[in-house]
């Protein structure tokens, strides 16, 4: 994937009718296993925090609720190794913004690591509705994974509930390595399975554009 890549008719037509697409071979292995090398500089260094289950003066550890490491990574401050991601990452961005129209402007950036025994994060939807004249919300999720060898042995797939008519569908997406999944965040309830080996991903929250300017 690069900056000035093309969505397929096909992930456009997923993203509206199911609220999600996948793509595989996103970077290629050698910038791939940058992300996964520069994931571990962090964990190495004692940069992941336990992840809270919210944030500022409230921030709350639960680890049979979620049971990841994080670190928070400022757009303009990524590590060289993180760069060809940042880039991808942009890139998605403008191309929902072309081709789906979707209105994208501010992005976030989270590194996370889950340690394998069994850690895992429970059911959850990465934003609701904001309430009229809040502050411009999250509206699509994009999750870029960097798991070198994964074997469906060492679990820790994302499991989408996917509203279908009446019914609900759970699909299972395996981590691998050089793997993006893309979802609309206010539409699509997620879990992390548990992994039984260590599990690597990057995630990129884009919000709505502020009406406003702000």
């Amino acid at each position: 994937m690069t900056p000035d890549f093309a969505l397929t008719d096909a992930e456009i037509h997923a993203l509206d009718e199911q609220g999600w697409f996948l793509r595989d071979a996103v970077l290629g292995r050698r910038a791939a296993m940058d992300v996964h090398d520069a994931v571990e500089a962090l964990a190495a260094a004692g940069r992941l925090r336990p992840a809270g289950l919210s944030r500022g003066v409230s921030y709350r550890v639960d680890a049979v609720v979620r049971g990841d490491a994080i670190a928070w990574v400022a757009p303009d401050e990524v590590s060289p190794e993180l760069a060809a991601l940042r880039a991808a990452f942009f890139g998605l961005r403008d191309a929902l913004n072309r081709e789906a129209y979707l209105g994208l402007d501010r992005m976030e950036i989270q590194v996370a690591r889950y340690p394998g025994g069994g850690a895992a994060y429970s059911r959850h939807r990465d934003a609701f509705p904001a309430p009229p004249g809040g502050r411009p919300n999250r509206r699509v999720t994009a999750i870029y994974y960097a798991n070198p060898g994964w074997r469906p042995e060492d679990g820790g797939a994302l499991r989408l509930h996917v509203a279908e008519r009446s019914a609900e569908r759970a699909i299972d997406v395996a981590p691998v390595l050089d793997r993006l999944l893309v979802f609309l965040s206010e539409r699509v309830e997620h879990e992390v399975l548990p992994a039984r080996a260590p599990r690597r991903a990057v995630t990129a929250w884009f919000r709505a554009r502020d009406p406003l300017g702000g």
